[in-house]
C-alpha cells in the first residue's frame, strides 16, 4: 500500500503532501521559526529574572517577523503554509511571550488578578490575529480603509506592552515604584489589549510612500535612529513607542477625511442614463457581444497575503 494512503473505517483517504521547495523558498519560513524561537527564549530569560534579555529577544522576534513576509514576496515564496506558520509564530512571540514576561516582572504580585489581566491580553492578541487572517480572503477593502491597520498589529502591541519595562531599565532608580506598579501596569495592559481588538485605524509602515526628494533624508534619519539604538536602546524605544501612540489621532483624522472624500466622490459620480442602457440597436448593425469590463472597474483583485498582523 502506498505511503500516502491511509485506511479509515474501510475508506481510503489520500493524504495531501507538500510540493518540494528550493532552499531559497524556505528562507522566509526559517525566519518565521527564528521569530518563534526568540519569543520562547524570552520566556526562559524572564523565568531566570533576566528581563532585559527577554525584552531584547522579543524585539529580535519583531525584526524577524518584519523580514519574513517581505522576503517571501521578493522570492515569490508566499504560500498558505507560510501564512499559517507566521500567524502561529506571531501569537507565541507577541501574544504569549510578552504576557508571560509582564506577569513575571510585576503582575505576579496581584496573583490571580494579575494572571487574568495578562491572559486577557493574550486572548485579545489571538482574536486580533484571527480577524486579520479572515480579512485576507474577504473582498478588498475601500482604499481609505486599506491604507491603515484596523487596531494595533501584534508586534506593535507587544512593543507598547513593554514600554513600562523600558522606563524601568533606563530610569529605574527614579521611577521604579511607578513604572513597576502592578496596578498601573494592569490598566496599561488592558488598554493595549483593547487597542489591538479595536477598529481604530493605526499607521501601516508598508503603505507609506516616500517622495523621491525625501529618500535621502529618510535614509539619514534611519541611520541616526540606528546609532541611537545601539548606544541608548531604551530611550530610543520609548521615543518610538511615543511616536506610535501620537500617530493614532493623526491616522484617525486622516482616515476620516479619506472616508468623507470617498463618500462625496461616490455621491457625485454621474449615474448611467437608463436610455443609454436600453439604446436600440440598428438592424443593419452587426451583432456584437457585451462589451467587456475594464480590469480597473469590473475586476476585484484579491489582496495579497502580506503576512503582517
Amino acid at each position: 500500500m502506498e505511503a500516502s494512503v491511509r485506511v479509515r473505517r474501510g475508506r481510503r483517504v489520500r493524504v495531501r503532501r507538500l510540493s518540494p521547495l528550493s532552499v531559497n523558498r524556505l528562507v522566509p519560513n526559517v525566519l518565521t521559526l527564528l521569530a518563534l524561537c526568540a519569543g520562547m527564549t524570552a520566556i526562559r530569560f524572564a523565568i531566570s529574572g533576566q528581563f532585559e534579555y527577554a525584552a531584547f529577544t522579543i524585539i529580535a522576534a519583531g525584526v524577524f517577523d518584519g523580514l519574513d513576509g517581505r522576503l517571501a514576496r521578493l522570492l515569490k515564496a508566499t504560500s498558505s503554509f507560510g501564512a499559517e506558520l507566521d500567524s502561529l509564530s506571531d501569537f507565541i512571540s507577541f501574544g504569549v511571550a510578552p504576557a508571560a514576561v509582564l506577569y513575571l516582572w510585576t503582575m505576579v504580585h496581584l496573583r490571580s488578578v494579575g494572571w487574568a489581566i495578562v491572559l486577557f491580553y493574550a486572548v485579545c492578541c489571538a482574536l486580533r490575529l484571527a480577524r486579520f487572517n479572515t480579512q485576507l480572503g474577504a473582498e478588498p477593502a475601500p482604499p481609505w480603509r486599506s491604507s491603515y491597520f484596523s487596531g494595533a498589529p501584534a508586534p506593535a502591541g507587544a512593543g507598547l506592552l513593554m514600554l513600562p519595562m523600558f522606563f524601568s531599565f533606563e530610569w529605574g532608580e527614579w521611577c521604579e515604584w511607578i513604572v513597576r506598579s502592578p496596578y498601573l501596569n494592569g490598566v496599561w495592559i488592558t488598554g493595549v489589549a483593547l487597542l489591538m481588538v479595536s477598529t481604530l485605524p493605526t499607521v501601516s509602515i508598508k503603505r507609506i510612500r516616500i517622495a523621491p526628494h525625501l529618500v535621502m533624508p529618510t535614509l539619514l534619519g534611519i541611520g541616526v535612529m540606528t546609532a541611537f539604538f545601539t548606544t541608548a536602546p531604551w530611550p530610543t524605544l520609548i521615543c518610538v513607542g511615543a511616536a506610535y501612540i501620537g500617530s493614532i489621532p493623526l491616522t484617525i483624522r486622516a482616515s476620516h477625511r479619506m472616508r468623507l472624500a470617498a463618500t462625496a466622490a461616490a455621491a457625485t459620480a454621474p449615474a448611467l442614463e437608463p436610455a443609454a442602457l436600453a439604446k436600440p440597436v440598428s438592424p443593419s448593425a452587426p451583432a456584437t457581444g457585451p462589451a467587456p469590463l475594464s480590469p480597473s472597474l469590473g475586476e476585484a483583485t484579491t489582496p495579497a497575503n502580506d503576512w503582517r498582523h
